[in-house]
């Protein structure tokens, strides 16, 4: 695809951020709307030897989903990116489904999970140089996702919640680095803490990837001066696991996904004048396929039914609201190189 420049993409109008990529084809960056940005319909914690399409039924986790993600027609949603990779459970299919029922945009990605213990990485990858995993990627984005014709919207991946990166996750991060530069996708990490996320923002930065085209995953786990020198670099703070209905997690203010911890966070990201580079979701759903009819399904409205209301109590407008879940994705996800 055309590589823009940096001034074209300062001086150009939204059309010219790229496209946007869905399981049900290309739509332009403005339609984007209201935005979801990491959430779940599937999930499967075998691992990556054992799991595949035989584990679970379509049509019985399409009719569990549906539900939910008809729900959130009524807030206005029109844009959902499922975060579940590559062997743990993505299923191009039941996403394809889902939006067509819904009318949804739905967006899957292509990318490996190192999270866990490595448990989710194929045993292709270990010996694997980092441009030999951005080939399986890359050609995924050209052609479809196991002969499904469903193309990758972003690239997924996952690193442990440590400091110094292991030799495979620093091999996961380069081959996304080269993936981008070749595609554009934007690089969604499973991160944790500000260790991880500058260890790889640095990768990303001596590889020649802008921090612009990063979302750091989970951020929830790092800190206030942490998100500070992401967003100064570029990168995007995803605070993605809103939960308003665990009574462990109300029981503990302090606690990462609680309502007040989420107000308090947000305003002070919005006291230092970070906003601008913020990312909501829960983190939500997750049909379980080892569990009976998938086990407890949570659903996606936490956001709209319990924190909106908190932030507009504490002074957000709705014009920082809209930047939140309507500019910030769009800006975040659309495809386009971003080079360091």
């Amino acid at each position: 695809m055309r590589r823009l420049s940096l001034l074209s993409i300062l001086v150009a109008p939204v059309m010219a951020l790229g496209q946007l990529i869905t399981v049900t084809g290309e739509i332009h960056p403005e339609d984007m709307g209201v935005s979801l940005i990491h959430e779940h319909v599937l999930v499967d914690w075998i691992g990556a030897d054992s799991t595949g399409y035989h584990r679970w039924d379509r049509e019985a986790v399409v009719a569990r989903a549906l539900p939910y993600l008809e729900e959130l027609r009524q807030y206005g949603v029109r844009t959902f990116l499922d975060c579940t990779p590559a062997y743990l459970g993505r299923d191009p299919w039941i996403l394809r489904a889902l939006s067509e029922q819904t009318g949804i945009q739905i967006l899957t990605n292509t990318g490996y999970y190192g999270a866990r213990d490595n448990l989710h990485v194929p045993e292709s990858a270990r010996e694997a140089t980092p441009r030999e995993i951005a080939a399986v990627w890359i050609e995924e984005f050209r052609e479809g996702i196991d002969g499904s014709g469903i193309r990758p919207g972003f690239i997924k991946i996952s690193v442990a919640n440590r400091d110094t990166l292991s030799a495979l996750h620093e091999k996961i991060v380069r081959a996304a680095a080269y993936t981008h530069l070749e595609t554009g996708m934007a690089i969604v990490s499973h991160t944790g803490g500000d260790g991880p996320a500058m260890a790889q923002i640095g990768i990303l930065r001596e590889m020649g990837v802008s921090p612009e085209a990063f979302t750091w995953t989970h951020a929830q786990n790092g800190t206030p001066e942490g998100y500070q020198e992401a967003a100064r670099a570029g990168a995007w703070i995803s605070l993605d696991h809103l939960n308003a209905g665990t009574k462990g997690r109300q029981a503990n203010p302090g606690n990462p996904g609680n309502l007040d911890w989420y107000v308090q966070t947000l305003s002070e990201l919005k006291r230092r004048g970070l906003l601008d580079h913020v990312l909501l979701s829960h983190d939500a759903g997750w049909y379980d396929v080892g569990e009976p009819n998938g086990g407890g399904y949570r659903g996606y409205t936490d956001l709209f039914t319990h924190l909106i209301p908190r932030l507009q109590e504490n002074g957000f407008t709705r014009g920082e609201i809209d930047q939140l879940l309507k500019d910030n994705p769009r800006r975040a996800y659309a495809i386009r190189v971003r080079a360091h």
